[in-house]
């Protein structure tokens, strides 16, 4: 017994996700999963796929030991030998630097023989390892495919996101008869198809300076958009409502950022009323700006006031490279404080000392819909720490799911899918001796009252784990490879641990094929 409470001591200290605190604490009082978290000691990603042997039961009860699983296993063999090879690409400054610069150059060119819709022999290239990696399709059935593939491995749903976008700010002088046709119109129609494609829970990702000139216009002045503009996002945000489907405004560039913010506060105030199913409309946060914790502060005021639900979706950032410098955090810790900080405000309805209500006197916040995006795996480990807390003492939980974008953190990903799986699993479960044992993931879980053992009371939360992609041709999607690029080269640390995963992952499958 004392081995199998030590064996239980060890896995609690490396793996704090899932169980209840108070079951961790039976098994052991000397390790706890909140101090494991942040007491400076965050798990690495690379335990994630540790093999523990199975503890073998008493001789008298049956056991139901799970098989030696990685989380990675759910991945098609394609998947991670692509991933391997362009996350060796993007994490070796000799190979990444003259691919960048390809890559610019098929982005921006007019020349039809660097474009892939024109060259079908780079659109073959391009499409069969770039585009395969981070993107849904080129056509509704290649689209339809992908998210039912993604489905099926273990995700409750997608982002998904049309590739349309515009390259810089419209001059003085437009032509507006001009833009609403060659730009807005396509724009539209192109989104409400993104919305038919997506299901019942899923997520569509507005951007809206895909619609052009127009759009640039009116966000950089914070003035009226035009009408055919304006009804554009109505139906967008009509039809999503009507399917079911959530809608999130993304973040962009600093210039432009102030009048997205009005534009997606005045469609929350129009669907996100309480009671009805949860927020349809969600801003994007990101937490790499100085300012993001006043500015959600100062969104959840208005929610409270007006009486909407406030839908977030945080990221970290994804416009270093354009946006000014002195609205950014100096330091990536300051940007992962931000982030950790505002994620667990929301969670617990508490403020802290990073997200403080705005006018300084309220002791909780008004729940919100939260989106945690971001391929930070201790970031997600400590929320979900906190959600299953709270699951345990019974507490009321807001909305949440996680989301990474498709083609990168899939060692996040892949965790949060195998938690979800074992949660669903126990909650169905009413088996009153049984052994579980995760092999790879994250939990042991030992049940039973034979032996003289306690039955443990399973309260868990059930992550939800979504991916975010963008559909569209090669040549659409080229300007978003471009910044997928350019974010794997200012994430090498990231990028790296995502090549040695896959890599580990790879020898684990081999091996197995040998029986070795």
């Amino acid at each position: 017994m004392s081995n199998l409470i030590s064996r239980k001591a060890l896995l609690c200290s490396r793996r704090p996700f899932l169980i209840a605190p108070s079951n961790y604490r039976r098994l052991s009082s000397r390790t706890s999963p909140l101090q494991s978290t942040y007491a400076g000691n965050p798990t690495s990603a690379s335990a994630a796929t540790d093999v523990l042997h199975p503890i073998q039961s008493d001789s008298k009860s049956k056991s139901a030991t799970m098989p030696k699983i990685s989380p990675l296993s759910i991945l098609p063999l394609s998947n991670v030998v692509r991933s391997l090879v362009i996350n060796t690409i993007s994490s070796s400054p000799l190979l990444l630097a003259p691919s960048l610069k390809i890559m610019t150059i098929l982005a921006h060119s007019q020349n039809p023989i660097l474009s892939p819709d024109r060259n079908p022999v780079l659109r073959f290239f391009l499409k069969n390892t770039f585009y395969k990696q981070f993107c849904a399709g080129e056509t509704h059935a290649e689209v339809q495919k992908t998210v039912r593939g993604i489905k099926d491995l273990g995700f409750k749903g997608v982002f998904l996101c049309y590739a349309r976008e515009v390259e810089k700010s419209p001059g003085a002088n437009i032509d507006v008869e001009k833009c609403v046709k060659n730009e807005v119109l396509p724009w539209a129609e192109g989104t409400l198809a993104t919305v038919r494609l997506a299901g019942p829970g899923d997520f569509v990702s507005i951007k809206v300076t895909g619609a052009g000139s127009l759009a640039l216009q009116a966000l950089e002045a914070k003035g009226v958009c035009h009408d055919t503009l304006k009804k554009a996002i109505d139906d967008i945000c009509a039809l999503g409502a009507e399917r079911g489907v959530k809608l999130a405004f993304d973040a962009e560039h600093a210039a432009v950022q102030a009048g997205i913010d009005l534009w997606t506060l005045k469609y929350m105030k129009r669907y996100n009323k309480p009671g009805k199913g949860g927020a349809v409309i969600y801003g994007t946060y990101q937490a790499y700006l100085k300012a993001c914790p006043r500015v959600v502060s100062n969104h959840m005021a208005i929610a409270q006031k007006e009486n909407f639900t406030l839908g977030v979706k945080l990221v970290r950032g994804a416009y270093m490279g354009s946006d000014p410098r002195e609205l950014i955090h100096d330091t990536k810790r300051e940007t992962d404080e931000c982030y950790d900080g505002i994620a667990e405000a929301l969670i617990r309805q508490t403020p802290n000392a990073i997200l403080k209500p705005e006018n300084g006197e309220e002791k909780t916040f008004q729940a919100v819909d939260l989106a945690l995006a971001g391929h930070n795996l201790e970031s997600v480990r400590k929320a979900q720490v906190i959600r299953t807390e709270q699951a345990e003492k019974g507490e009321e939980r807001i909305e949440l799911c996680y989301a990474q974008l498709q083609g990168m953190a899939d060692e996040v990903s892949c965790e949060l899918v195998a938690e979800g799986k074992l949660a669903e699993s126990m909650n169905s479960s009413n088996a009153q001796d049984s052994k579980v044992t995760v092999h790879g993931g994250i939990n042991e879980l030992i049940g039973g009252t034979k032996g003289g053992r306690d039955q443990l009371d399973l309260k868990t939360d059930i992550p939800k784990a979504y991916k975010y992609l963008t559909w569209g041709t090669t040549g659409e999607c080229m300007k978003y490879l471009l910044r997928r690029a350019y974010e794997n080269r200012d994430a090498v640390g990231r990028t790296r641990e995502g090549r040695n995963e896959m890599g580990r992952e790879l020898v684990r499958r081999v091996k197995g094929v040998f029986g070795a």
